[in-house]
């Protein structure tokens, strides 16, 4: 599965994108705790089925979390945010900084996770489904444009149609593995439990580590200039 150093790559190519005039290593460092958080889920794991994947996986909170941040700061009268900071200039600076902790939790995380194994719980509370992001888009000069990613179904006798996005299954029927959990717990088994921590178990993840040490690096030359 995606490392939490593949998300750390991923979120810093984010960084270096959004953060803008903001970019400082504080920043970076709080939009790293941001990125790390969600893997917490795997502690609950011995307490609630399928933790692991919803809880810190959901976009539910993210998308409240957003509308709350919008309204307080853009809508309401006086800002709790703003008048919880000192000054104007430092406000607006961590504003910015909250507004791109969000898209780096659901692109730098959620995101990478969902294209994943059985994917995560994206709607969980309000929906338990897992969802997995998973076809291809193709143009074919004899069969033309097709996609995968999104499958509609027509029952030949009742003619009622299910769209298949994905789905994988329930807090009750999914577990994903990871090294609090190495293995699914109704799993019986008499091999040593082998805790795995994912470094980069691909290529195109060893790269995007790299990308992300780059970018890191290129912005820091880049302020000395």
């Amino acid at each position: 599965m995606p490392s939490t150093v593949v998300h750390a790559g991923f979120a810093l190519l984010l960084a270096a994108g959004l953060l803008g005039r903001h970019y400082d290593r504080r920043a970076l460092a709080a939009l790293l705790v941001i990125v790390v958080v969600p893997e917490v889920d795997s502690f609950l794991g011995p307490f609630m089925p399928g933790a692991h994947r919803t809880v810190g996986h959901t976009l539910v909170f993210p998308a409240l979390a957003a509308g709350l941040l919008y309204y307080d700061t853009r809508i309401r009268d006086r800002s709790l945010v703003r008048s919880r900071l000192d000054d104007f200039e430092r406000a607006d600076r961590w504003i910015a900084v909250a507004w791109v902790a969000l898209f780096a939790h659901a692109f730098a995380h959620v995101g990478l996770d969902w294209t994943h194994l059985d994917g995560v719980n994206v709607a969980w509370p309000l929906v338990d489904r897992f969802v997995h992001l998973d076809g291809e888009v193709v143009f074919s000069t004899a069969e033309g444009f097709t996609q995968t990613f999104v499958e509609v179904q027509v029952d030949p006798e009742t003619g009622r149609r299910a769209v298949d996005a994905g789905v994988t299954g329930t807090t009750e029927t999914v577990h994903v593995n990871n090294p609090v959990e190495p293995r699914d717990p109704d799993e019986v088994t008499e091999e040593p439990v082998d805790r795995r921590f994912p470094v980069a178990n691909a290529g195109w993840r060893l790269y995007l580590i790299g990308l992300g040490l780059f970018t890191l690096a290129a912005r820091r030359l880049q302020g000395d200039v």
